[in-house]
């Protein structure tokens, strides 16, 4: 079985701010960043097949 390498938490905070908290299986908690970043950081593992 694979495992969910993100986890992505939406509290009343990151509402607030307009962003997500980010979490990595392996690497830990990434912070705070914006929607669009976490996007474009995405898209970039996914062209170069990081994940």
């Amino acid at each position: 079985m694979q495992k969910i390498p993100y986890l992505l938490v939406l509290g009343d905070k990151e509402v607030e701010a307009g962003g997500l908290a980010v979490r990595h299986r392996q690497k830990g908690d990434l912070g705070a960043m914006e929607r669009a970043d976490f996007l474009k950081m995405i898209k970039e593992e996914i062209t170069s097949k990081a994940l």
